[in-house]
């Protein structure tokens, strides 16, 4: 095999299928790149039992042929090659690197060993613009459990229905949920669950391009993109039913201005490091929102925000880290609405726009 590709090219290519290099496994191979040249093409591929990643960059072959490299490895010498040509060469069990004065020989493992990637037969395939996706993806899923006994928690609910797009995710003891219009309106209604950081990493990939397909089979989802197709495993068990969750009236309501209170909520929770608990006291007839904290060994802070009050005068403890979560999910907004019930029961936090975003927080005992 002999081959010369751009290190640019190069670069992105390994960036993009380095997210399935295997680590920390049993089997070698999979913390390897399959590299094939073929047809005036360069393939890439890596897998690691869990997602599996093909991408095919342009590349001047001068002879066919297929190995596996160490990933890891390759991908640093790529990082320190200036933008130059890059030329491989295979012979026997060994791999000549050169770019202008550098020379590397590596080892490889054998192709034949390597497993073929898996081609899925899609039931239901969508195609949506990936800018937006990849921004309601964000506000989202952060809030995907990390508990790996309960995988069906670290995904999220995709949905797209009557030029609507929904994306619904859940760790048990708080809800996001944002939805946005899209020109995409399939015959019937789509909807998958995908593990939360896979999809956060597809969107996130150097070769993304304007739309995304999604395809689903029973067992695998397949995420087609330019040159690069990206397979993982569905999740198993069954996404909770969260619509009863949601409260259709609420007793407190504050709007909130967003910059002020995300500075107000860091200079209070500078006490809440060992108790993560902040008390919010909304004071109707005052027009404002008090945000204290304490703690037995350092003390207590408090902050007092002026803003438009609804209803009654009402007290609730949050976790300020979920409500920092919250806040940064917001962050391209203006204003948020904080929506409360009772103490005892969960706080909304909802902002409107082109995207619109609910929030379901469960409260902490005073």
């Amino acid at each position: 095999m002999k081959f010369t590709v751009s290190q640019s090219s190069l670069m992105k290519a390994l960036t993009v299928v380095s997210k399935g290099m295997g680590t920390n496994s049993t089997l070698p191979i999979l913390s390897g790149i399959y590299l094939r040249a073929a047809e005036g093409t360069l393939e890439l591929q890596t897998n690691n039992l869990t997602i599996s990643i093909r991408h095919l960059v342009p590349a001047n072959v001068e002879e066919e042929g297929e190995t596996v490299v160490s990933g890891k490895v390759l991908l640093n010498i790529a990082k320190t090659l200036p933008d130059a040509a890059v030329t491989f060469e295979t012979e026997g069990r060994m791999v000549t690197i050169s770019c202008v004065k550098s020379t590397f020989r590596l080892n490889t493992l054998s192709a034949a060993d390597w497993s073929s990637f898996p081609e899925v037969e899609a039931q239901r395939t969508i195609e949506l613009p990936s800018e937006l996706l990849a921004r309601m993806v964000d506000k989202v899923y952060r809030v995907t459990s990390k508990e790996p006994t309960r995988q069906y928690l670290q995904g999220i609910q995709l949905t797209v229905e009557d030029n609507t797009i929904r994306l619904v995710a859940t760790d048990s003891f708080r809800l996001a949920v944002c939805d946005s219009s899209v020109e995409a309106a399939p015959e019937e209604p789509f909807c998958s669950v995908i593990n939360g950081a896979v999809f956060h990493d597809v969107l996130a990939m150097p070769s993304m391009t304007d739309t995304l397909s999604i395809g689903t089979s029973e067992n695998q989802v397949v995420f087609t993109f330019g040159t690069t197709t990206f397979v993982t495993r569905q999740l198993e068990g069954n996404f909770p039913s969260y619509r009863q969750l949601l409260p259709q009236s609420c007793a407190t309501a504050a709007t909130l201005n967003v910059e002020e209170f995300s500075s107000a909520l860091k200079r209070v929770s500078v006490i809440a490091q060992q108790k993560a608990t902040i008390r919010f006291d909304v004071d109707a007839d005052g027009g404002l929102i008090r945000l204290s904290a304490s703690s037995p060994d350092q003390g207590d802070s408090s902050e007092t925000i002026s803003c438009e009050v609804e209803g009654q005068t009402l007290s609730i403890g949050l976790n300020y880290h979920y409500v920092f979560d919250c806040v940064n999910a917001v962050s391209d907004a203006s204003e948020v609405r904080l929506e409360l019930q009772s103490a005892n029961q969960p706080s909304i936090f909802k902002c409107n726009g082109k995207i619109n975003y609910l929030y379901l927080l469960m409260p902490m005992r005073l």
